[in-house]
């Protein structure tokens, strides 16, 4: 059984209004290309692990060779999240190793705790900043409404 979670959330990100469409691929793997066409329709991504579980940081590797795979050579931004800064005390995955991975993926890092609302809204509204910088690149509007993988 395949859990997918479908949000419309409305932001306000540089004093425009975005409606973000969020879709949680989380454990899609046996349904690969379902996950794929998620995929390919998206323009941002957000990869997120858990700092209190290095098996996590060690696991998005994969996810992201699956979108730069299926995204080929349309590449989309991505934004790499640790996830439950609330729970410091346990972590796993230092500042320094997510440091290190963004700068090797060439790609924004953000701390976050979904829990306690710590950089939540940071985290959309970077993956937003950083959907409009490639539609810049290529010439093309900004986004107002977005995909989220």
């Amino acid at each position: 059984l395949i859990t997918l979670l479908l949000i419309l959330s409305p932001l306000q990100v540089d004093n425009s209004p975005c409606v973000l469409e969020i879709l949680d691929t989380a454990g899609t793997e046996q349904f690969a290309s379902m996950r794929d066409l998620y995929i390919k329709n998206g323009h941002g991504f957000i990869v997120m692990y858990s700092l209190t579980n290095h098996q996590t940081f060690q696991d998005i590797a994969s996810m992201r060779n699956v979108i730069s795979r299926v995204k080929g050579s349309q590449p989309a931004p991505i934004l790499l999240v640790a996830n439950k800064l609330d729970l410091d005390c346990q972590r796993e995955v230092s500042t320094a190793e997510g440091n290190a991975l963004a700068e090797q993926w060439d790609c924004p890092f953000i701390e976050a705790s979904a829990k306690d609302r710590i950089n939540v809204n940071e985290v959309f509204a970077t993956v937003v900043r950083e959907m409009n910088m490639t539609s810049e690149k290529r010439q093309k509007k900004s986004y107002c409404c977005c995909t989220l993988l």
